[in-house]
Parts: C-alpha cells; sequence; structure tokens
C-alpha cells in the first residue's frame, strides 16, 4: 500500500498538471522507454514518505538500477510532480547514495534532470556541509576521473543547482520546448535588471544546442531524446558484464513461504535454516562448522546460480558464534566469494555479574567478527528479516559497516535496544512512580515507532523494503 501511495508521485493534480499542461512524460513512463525491460531495482522508494512538506511525499527524486543497450547502469531522475523536482534534504541524500553504488559498482550513471534546485527554506539542511548538495557535483568529477560514464537528460526545467548536473555530465540530450538550463529564470532577470525575456530565449533548447554549446543533442521529443540516450550509451565503449549461464535450480520450496516464516518475535528462536531452504539454489547449503556456535549458521549455497557465503543469526552472538563467523569471513574474502548477511539480532538481555567474564570474553569474540566484516575486501549485501538491535548488528554488517547493499523485510526492527527490555516500572509507593511510568511509557512508544523497517527506509538508513518473497530475485 505505501509503494502504491509513493509511486502516485505529487498526486493526480500534479500529474495532469505536468502530463497535460506542460506535455512531459511520468517519470516512470521515461523509464520504460529508456529501459531495456522493466526488470529495474528501484531503490530506497518509500524514501521520504514519512515527512512530507504540504501533501506529498519529500522526495521528489526516483533512483534505481537497471540495463540498456545490455549495460548495467544506475539511474537518477528528478519527479517534478512534487514541487516542481525541489531538492530537499532527503532528495539530496538519495541522489548521493545513487551516485555512491555507482561509483562502488563501476556503474555507467544517466541523469533525467526536471528540478527547480534546491529548496530554499531548508538550505542550511542541504547546502553547506560536506554531504549535502554540492557533493552531488564533486562525485560527478570523481567519477569522471574514474572512466565512469555519465549521461543527462535535460527534460524540464534545470535551474540553479539543477542547471550543473548536465554540464558536468559528458555527454547530454535536451528536449525541445521542455527542456530548460539557467541559474536563475525570468523573472528573477526582470527583478533584477527590469528586462523581460522568455524562458526559451534565456535557456532553451535551441539556445544550448547552437549558441552556448552546454548540451551537446538536440531532441525534439522525450522519445527522440531517450532513443538518443540509448545510442550514446552503445557508443561508449562499456563492455557489457559477460552473462553467466542462467540455469539454475529454484528451491525446493516455495518463497511465498517466506511470508509465513518473517519473524513476528525477535527473540531469534526461529531456525534460520528454513529460511534459507526457501533462497538458495535447490535449497542446497554446504554448512560450515555446522556444531560449533550454533547461534550463527555459516556455509556456501548459490543464488541465482551465484555462489555466495551466508551469514545468519541462529540466536545470539555468543563467543564461538562470533569465532566461527571471523573465521568464516575471512575464508570468503581470501576466496573472493560475496557474502550475504541476514540479521535477526537478538536484544540485548540485562547480564548476572556471575558471568561477566563469559561477558567480556564475547566482546573480545565480536570486536574480532567486526574486524573481519570491516576488512572483507569483497561485495556484502545485508538482509535484516527480524530484530537488527546494538552492536549484534554491527558485526552482522549494519549499515555503519557499509555493505554494498542493505535491505529489510516489513516485519524488521531497527534500534539499540529493544523496548520490552526495558528496567521495569517502579514498585508503587516510590516517590514519583507515576511520573516515572509516564516517561518510560512515552520512551516505549517513541522507540517501537522509531524501530520500524517503515521509518527506517523514509530515512535512507536502508536500500529500500523489501517482500520477502521477492528476496531472491532483488
Amino acid at each position: 500500500e505505501l509503494l502504491e501511495m509513493v509511486s502516485k508521485g505529487g498526486g493526480e493534480k500534479a500529474i495532469l498538471r505536468h502530463t497535460q499542461r506542460n506535455k512531459k512524460l511520468f517519470v516512470r513512463e521515461r523509464l520504460k522507454l529508456l529501459l531495456d525491460d522493466e526488470s529495474f531495482l528501484e531503490l530506497s522508494p518509500l524514501a521520504g514518505f514519512d515527512m512530507p512538506y504540504g501533501d506529498v511525499p519529500a522526495a521528489g527524486c526516483f533512483t534505481g538500477i537497471g540495463k540498456i543497450c545490455g549495460i548495467w547502469c544506475a539511474v537518477m531522475a528528478n519527479d517534478a510532480t512534487v514541487k516542481g523536482g525541489t531538492m530537499y534534504p532527503i532528495g539530496v541524500k538519495k541522489q548521493l547514495r545513487v551516485q555512491e553504488i555507482a561509483m562502488q559498482n563501476r556503474l555507467s550513471t544517466v541523469y533525467l534532470v526536471d528540478s527547480g534546485g534546491a529548496f530554499l527554506p531548508l538550505q542550511s539542511e542541504l547546502f553547506p556541509d560536506k554531504w549535502h548538495g554540492g557533493r552531488a557535483f564533486y562525485n560527478q568529477a570523481i567519477m569522471s576521473a574514474m572512466r565512469i560514464p555519465q549521461v543527462a537528460v535535460v527534460c524540464g526545467s534545470c535551474v540553479a543547482g539543477g542547471a550543473y548536473i548536465p554540464t558536468m555530465s559528458e555527454e547530454n540530450v535536451i528536449v525541445d520546448k521542455i527542456g530548460l538550463i539557467f541559474l536563475a529564470g525570468p523573472p528573477l532577470v526582470k527583478a533584477a535588471t527590469g528586462e523581460y525575456v522568455s524562458a526559451e530565449d534565456l535557456g532553451g533548447a535551441k539556445l544550448h544546442s547552437e549558441v552556448s554549446g552546454c548540451s551537446d543533442h538536440f531532441a525534439s521529443s522525450e522519445k527522440e531524446a531517450y532513443e538518443c540516450v540509448r545510442n550514446v550509451i552503445a557508443t561508449l565503449n562499456y563492455d557489457p558484464l559477460p552473462e553467466e549461464a542462467t540455469e539454475h535450480d529454484s528451491p525446493l520450496y516455495s518463497s511465498e513461504e517466506l511470508l509465513g516464516l518473517a519473524p513476528r518475535d525477535y527473540s531469534c528462536t526461529l531456525p534460520v535454516k528454513l529460511i534459507l531452504s526457501r533462497l538458495v539454489d535447490g535449497s542446497r547449503f554446504q554448512e560450515f562448522r555446522a556444531n560449533y556456535g550454533t547461534t550463527l549458521v555459516t556455509g556456501f549455497g548459490h543464488v541465482e546460480g551465484h555462489l555466495v557465503g551466508i551469514v545468519a543469526n541462529n540466536g545470539e552472538l555468543s563467543h564461538d558464534a562470533s569465532l566461527k563467523g571471523s573465521h568464516f569471513v575471512q575464508l570468503c574474502s581470501q576466496r573472493s566469494i560475496p557474502i550475504l548477511f541476514f540479521q535477526n539480532t537478538a536484544p540485548h538481555t540485562a547480564m548476572p555479574t556471575s558471568i561477566s567474564q563469559a561477558q567480556s570474553k564475547r566482546l573480545k569474540a565480536q570486536a574480532s567478527m567486526m574486524a573481519a566484516v570491516a576488512c572483507a575486501a569483497v561485495p556484502k549485501i545485508t538482509i535484516v528479516i527480524g530484530g537488527c538491535y546494538g552492536s549484534e548488528s554491527y558485526a552482522m554488517c549494519g549499515r555503519s559497516f557499509s555493505p554494498n547493499f542493505l535491505f529489510l523485510w516489513p516485519n524488521a526492527r531497527v534500534a539499540l535496544v529493544d523496548p520490552r527490555q526495558f528496567p521495569a516500572v517502579p514498585q508503587a509507593g516510590d516517590n514519583d512512580c507515576t511520573a516515572d511510568e509516564s516517561e518510560l511509557k512515552h520512551l516505549k512508544e517513541k522507540l517501537e515507532e522509531e524501530s520500524s523497517a517503515f521509518y527506517s527506509s523514509a530515512r535512507l538508513w536502508d536500500d529500500g523494503v523489501i517482500l520477502p518473497q521477492n528476496t531472491r530475485k532483488v
């Protein structure tokens, strides 16, 4: 339901104004013309959905990965039905994330620019700092130096900061009558100089194709523009990755059954092998150290024909489990095997003093596993299938350990502590008992709200909430 809501952009009125009055294509129609097929992985579609400015989702920015002429590409497209494509802080964050993915995976990048630039009332949240809007232009320069091709389509107004994206791309296409590039539009020219100038004369397609040289290709329509981009991508001399044999076995058990296995309780009591048997090819799993440190399951399997190492919680990360995890992660790194982490970490509980020495040993072992995960020079993908709590989430390659991708199931919880593990409310008769009880209740409610998968994804702490049955495909 949430995905359906955000797919409507700025709502029916905004879409009608965009498509009928301004004669522009909706962002998803643009992607259909650009991409080889509809097998497109949309990244963080729920970013900003619960913090709207006015009555629309705040991101106004569409990002993802798909194929163009057989070549995997990252795509960033402004959705001008959301406040005219104006960039809000969450939209900037989303744009920087897709550039990070492009650099890490050396993906050609296509920008569909239709933006009013930065939202000025929030300039302190998206302009001055290192990871604010200017970082996108820095990234463009670094990507060019890394020989990662970047192509842009000017398919609407590119104002202020939006004007630099096409001009810093290696090639760009501008669409006649709807594509415009200028730092400040006609109203500001009038205010500053008293001169009236039309948008077309100030920064239209003919001006930039024939006079300024800001645009490399002139397109008479959007359809022609996306055909042009496909032709550009085909001449990049960027060879498509060789497709490996697509013959692979399906799991012996239906992926649909994952809906009934997604953990509702986060105490890690669900045997994780039930989940793995519905994810790996042929349900074949070569377990590593099966009888040691059994609260962590490690081993090798194939997903869609690709060999991967799997590290999955089967309970809390005990001392033995952490040592096993360290060893296995180092093996994968040594053999250049990508790692899949399945997180369902246990909430922390208060430890009796009598076992403080054992607790210290466990901390040391977990620290070793964290170091192994941080230093493993292989692709890492993390799926939070249940709880993601405290320091165990670090050892299991949480967001701060920079997995290549991190996805959540809708039932996932992300928090430092589980509210259910809070100390008991003071006994009746204590002074300020009522006040303490009220404060504790409020804190628990706050933590409960802030630990949901949707709260996390709205703030771009991950790359999206995915349905459990789609895990193999993603």
